[in-house]
């Protein structure tokens, strides 16, 4: 229970996405999107205060999760953690993404929350953005002068700032279709499992046998938004994958993090685990989903 009272607002209930365009293009700044709203919600009751909220709750055809061998995965701006975590698809060829569902937050919270929710929320610790980043997603925003696509490379600014404009709506987040040898994990440290990571990492390897062809490392919860580690990531590219190279990689990775302190964690313990951290996610793509 909470004795706070939600800020006032409009809600607005539009039946079709033209019809959210035209509001979000009416009143720009002065709307926000509610989806699963497991963010927005708990802002309105504390200092977050806003005109219009435009819900997509009467809007059909936004709750698609497809997965094609040749263009890859659609999650729709409704897909929930849930929808993920049920899908064999994501599990078999995007496990990084599954991983970060299964561990997210609590049952309740994953039947509501949505994938695209976790993006737009730009926070430093989202797993699903970060598992999502490691695959290479892009995000589809659209207005009524039309669409336009932005990969998660370009599209968190800052923190709880994107590229998205106020009159867009983020009508799907696309991976790509994996490639041969692809395999994926991610994995984070947390106080207990429905809190937030005190600091979390995914990567994305494609493989021809023992040999890393290409790789994308990413990391959370130390910088004002998730991380690429391109040093680690040049490290990875051409390289044999032996203890020895996980360990030098291990070493190196807390002069490319930039860490603070926060409530759940000091910027000394992340600076010492984030080798650690890095090295076991690495392990669990190659071993297929095993720490052994």
């Amino acid at each position: 229970m909470t004795s706070r009272v939600m800020q006032d607002f409009n809600l607005l209930l539009p039946e079709t996405v033209p019809e959210a365009l035209g509001l979000l293009a009416s009143h720009k700044d002065k709307a926000t999107i509610l989806a699963g709203g497991t963010d927005l919600l708990v802002a309105l009751k504390f200092d977050y205060a806003i005109d219009n909220v435009i819900s997509l709750a009467l809007i059909s055809g936004l709750d698609e999760l497809a997965f094609d061998p040749l263009l890859g995965l659609t999650i729709g701006a409704k897909v929930t953690i849930a929808d993920i975590v049920k899908s064999e698809e994501v599990k078999q060829h995007y496990p990084a993404l599954w991983q970060s569902a299964v561990i997210f937050a609590t049952p309740q919270l994953r039947n509501t929350a949505t994938v695209v929710g976790n993006i737009l929320r730009a926070s430093p610790a989202g797993d699903c953005s970060l598992a999502l980043y490691a695959l290479g997603g892009k995000v589809t925003l659209e207005s009524t002068s039309g669409r336009r696509d932005v990969y998660l490379d370009d599209f968190w600014l800052s923190y709880g700032v994107t590229a998205r404009q106020d009159d867009e709506l983020a009508i799907a987040v696309t991976v790509p279709p994996p490639g041969q040898g692809q395999k994926s994990a991610f994995r984070r440290m947390t106080r207990v499992t429905e809190d937030l990571s005190k600091i979390n990492a995914a990567v994305c390897l494609q493989m021809d046998g023992n040999k890393c062809v290409a790789a994308r490392v990413a990391m959370g919860c130390v910088g004002p938004t998730l991380v690429r580690l391109i040093n680690v990531e040049k490290s990875l590219e051409g390289e044999e994958i032996t203890t020895d190279l996980l360990q030098a990689i291990s070493d190196t990775v807390a002069s490319d993090i930039n860490p603070i302190d926060d409530i759940r964690s000091s910027a000394e313990y992340r600076l010492k685990v984030a080798g650690v951290l890095v090295k076991r996610v690495i392990n669990l793509a190659l071993n297929g989903g095993s720490d052994q």
